[in-house]
Order: structure tokens, then C-alpha cells, then sequence
């Protein structure tokens, strides 16, 4: 390879070992003394740009050139006639690596402010990789190279994340409401972040070949939220939530060694049952179920019951007469034992010794057991 500083450079070309070289300047210091003639070649994914006296005089596609007057204009034979035309010129050629250079990575720092349409104000992390490719050789040197040596993508992709970073701030504030229905686009706001990304690499001479975003990620505790709102869409009730977070806790505790495991664990098995029942049998608006007390037994049971499940008494079938305990139909307005109004309830009986009510046709009280 012709990048040392010999007195006449003949060969020049530049083979890039690492993968990760954009720009390759010949000599990587200074200027070169290159020879009237020279070799110069150009593989296929390269581009070569010639430069003298600070100025960008021709580029070179994949192939072999020959540094002469008919294909450098700065050559002419009046540079060239007081040496015989061997003359050497300072110069340099950048040769610049046209391949497609990807897994770049980019993503934030620090977390960005988003304001979530349902969760508040909440801070997001995001990163992703992006691929680019140099089009415009000459544009690219004398906007982003300068005169560097070596120029590489380690250089540039920390540059060129920020701004990628800048422009999906804006974006996800105009594409997003919440970070809920955040699944579902990831592929809309990648390919608007590439089109808006296009037009800011277009002014350095390059091209955003690829943009892909990995993850955007809010912090533990809007996560912690995200999930129990996911949980919510299971459990109706709040209360259930609750229960439910309390019996993963005991359950856990019960898995743990020693002696305090084993009494965690014994505090779960009594607790258990009683919970899940409670979590089972109360309805989703946390009201205990209505219930009715059965007539002849006095057994509490379901409001929607038809039997007694204690003495086997048809519900709903009879009404109690309160003064004398006969059974009525559900239609009739009068007992037709006593001719008590079934609409008309009778004054309860006071026992004069505790003063507890009783029913009327009560003889002992049901508290002391004074006779009435």
C-alpha cells in the first residue's frame, strides 16, 4: 500500500481491515509528493477523491487510473515541461469506503419528558440501530472529514445519534398518546423517523439506509403501573387486586428457607381458604350478597333461593302471619287463622325485666326468658 511518505508516492491504494473506516487519507499526514503517472486503484466499494492546493479537483469510481494530464485537469504540460514530465505534486487522495456501513447504535442518555394522555407526565428511554451509506464523497470530506487521516464510524455515530435522538423526541410527542398502545407502533414511528432523518444526513453527503428502534422504555415504577393496569382489565375490583397481591406475597414467603418460612407458609394455608372464598364470593362491587331468612328454620339463605337447604321449606310459596305464625298465602291481605292484616306489622312485646322487644305472640322473652 502507497500511504507512506516516500519522496514519490507510484502506487496508491488502501485496503480497509477493520470495517469500520470511512474516509482513509494518502499520506495520512501532510500532503504527498504524488509522481506524474502514478498508479491509483479504486476497488468497488470505493470511491477515490484527488486533492490539490486545498481543492477537490476529481473523484474516481472502481478501477485503474493513471495520474496523468489527461485525466487530472491541474496537470498540464507547462507544470510539467521544467521536469521533464515527471513532475511531483503535493497532493493527497481520500479514499472513501461506499459500502453500507450498519449496527450502528443510537439512544438516550438521559430520559426524555413525554406527557402520556393516561398516565401523566413520564420520562422514556429508547435505543435502536440505524444503518448509513456515504453518497456524495466530496460533500462528505469537506463537511465532516476535513483533513483527518482516518475517519472511521466510531466518529461519527455518537454524532449522528444525537440527532437521530432529537428528532424522535419530537416525533413520539406527535405519534404517540400513550405508551399502553406503544406495542403495536414501533414500525409507524421508525419508518417517519427515517423519512424526517433523511433531508439532516442528505446535507453531509450521506444516506440513512436502515433506522430500527428496539425499545422504548419507561422507568420501573410506570412500569409497575402498566402491569397492575393489566392486571385491573383481569380483576374488576380493586379489593380483589389487593387480595390477590397479598397471596403472591404469602406465597413467596412460604418458599422461603428457615424457620420464618415455615411459619409463612403455615400462615398460608390457614389464610388461603378463607381468602379465596372471600375472593370468590363477593361480587365485583365489593357488597356482600343479598340474602333472605327462612321462615320455619330461621336459616340465612341466597335471596334467588327456592328450598330451604336446612329444614327443606318451600320458599315463596307461603307468607308467616306475625301475630300468629300461620303460614299464608303470598296473595292474601288478612291471616286467615287470626284476621291479621299481613300488611301490618304489630307492635313488638317488651319484656320488663331486660326490656328486649319480642314478637307478639312471643309468651317468654328471648333474651332472659321472663315470661311476658
Amino acid at each position: 500500500m502507497g500511504s507512506n511518505n516516500a519522496v514519490f508516492l507510484e502506487v496508491l491504494e488502501w485496503f480497509d481491515e477493520t470495517g469500520k473506516e470511512m474516509v482513509h487519507r494518502i499520506p495520512e499526514t501532510g500532503s504527498g509528493e504524488i509522481k506524474y503517472g502514478a498508479q491509483l486503484t479504486v476497488r468497488e466499494s470505493q470511491s477515490a477523491v484527488f486533492f490539490y492546493q486545498g481543492r477537490a479537483f476529481d473523484a474516481f469510481g472502481a478501477g485503474r487510473h493513471t495520474l496523468k494530464t489527461a485525466n487530472i485537469p491541474v496537470l498540464t504540460k507547462v507544470l510539467s515541461l521544467p521536469w521533464g514530465l515527471t513532475s511531483p505534486l503535493r497532493a493527497e487522495v481520500y479514499f472513501v469506503n461506499m459500502k453500507v456501513f450498519t449496527n450502528l447504535k443510537w439512544g438516550t442518555r438521559d430520559p426524555v419528558a413525554f406527557k402520556d394522555s393516561k398516565l401523566g407526565l413520564i420520562r422514556l428511554r429508547a435505543f435502536g440501530i440505524f444503518d448509513i451509506r456515504v453518497i456524495q464523497p466530496v460533500l462528505f470530506i469537506n463537511t465532516i472529514v476535513g483533513t483527518q487521516g482516518v475517519y472511521s464510524t466510531e466518529e461519527i455515530s455518537d454524532y449522528l445519534g444525537k440527532i437521530i435522538v432529537s428528532r424522535f423526541n419530537d416525533l413520539l410527542g406527535a405519534e404517540l398518546d400513550t405508551v399502553i398502545n406503544l406495542p403495536g407502533r414501533y414500525e409507524v414511528i421508525s419508518d417517519k423517523l427515517k423519512k424526517t432523518l433523511q433531508e439532516d444526513l442528505s446535507r453531509y453527503g450521506l444516506m440513512l439506509f436502515n433506522l430500527f428502534i428496539n425499545s422504548i422504555t419507561p422507568p420501573p415504577e410506570v412500569q409497575k403501573a402498566i402491569d397492575d393496569k393489566s392486571r385491573l382489565a383481569v380483576f374488576d375490583d380493586v379489593n380483589k387486586l389487593l387480595q390477590m397481591k397479598a397471596a403472591m406475597a404469602i406465597e413467596e414467603a412460604g418458599k422461603a428457607g428457615g424457620r420464618a418460612g415455615g411459619v409463612a407458609a403455615t400462615g398460608m394455608g390457614l389464610i388461603m381458604p378463607a381468602m379465596l372464598m372471600n375472593l370468590f364470593a363477593k361480587p365485583q362491587n365489593g357488597a356482600p350478597p343479598p340474602s333472605v331468612e327462612c321462615p320455619g328454620c330461621k336459616h340465612a339463605l341466597p335471596a334467588q333461593a327456592a328450598f330451604c337447604p336446612s329444614c327443606g321449606r318451600q320458599m315463596l310459596v307461603f307468607n308467616i302471619c306475625s301475630k300468629c305464625g300461620a303460614e299464608t298465602p303470598p296473595e292474601a291481605k288478612f291471616c286467615h287463622m287470626c284476621g291479621q292484616n299481613t300488611a301490618q306489622k304489630p307492635s313488638p312485646r317488651v319484656c320488663l325485666k331486660c326490656t328486649a322487644e319480642n314478637v307478639t305472640e312471643s309468651v317468654f322473652c328471648n333474651r332472659c326468658g321472663e315470661k311476658l
